[in-house]
């Protein structure tokens, strides 16, 4: 299971990667692996300002749909259109071709003070 240093986490298994003023979304490795195999990713959001823990969509897999949690506020500027023909890229590389959303944030004030560092996550589930 892949934690990886350069991004931020979210207690509900969401990861960042920040990028000047915007920043990249997607599900952990974690997250992915205890959903199973992922059949659908829906993100209805597109061009809307959300805040730190509305829900920007969901992911259904097999046996169960979880929802997906904002870790910052701001507007969901563009999807990953390869999750519409492939959702298994969540599986097969979640920090990767895997990921689900890109945001523009709202302002600087806008970052979810409580996103964790790795070694943060890492406690989280288990690993350290």
């Amino acid at each position: 299971m892949k934690v990886l240093d350069n991004l931020r986490y979210t207690e509900n298994h969401e990861w960042v990667l920040f990028e000047d003023n915007s920043l990249i979304v997607g599900i952990t490795d974690y997250a992915q692996g205890e959903l199973g195999d992922i059949v659908y990713v829906e993100v209805d959001m597109l061009d809307q300002l959300l805040g730190v823990g509305d829900v920007f969509g969901s992911v259904e897999a097999v046996k169960t749909v979880s929802d997906l949690f904002m870790p910052v506020a701001g507007t969901v500027i563009s999807l990953n259109e390869k999750l519409e023909n492939n959702p298994e890229l969540v599986n097969e590389d979640p920090y990767g071709d895997g990921w689900i959303i890109k945001v523009q944030l709202d302002n600087k004030l806008s970052i979810n003070d409580k996103l964790l560092s790795a070694d943060e996550y890492k406690k989280l589930i288990g690993l350290s």
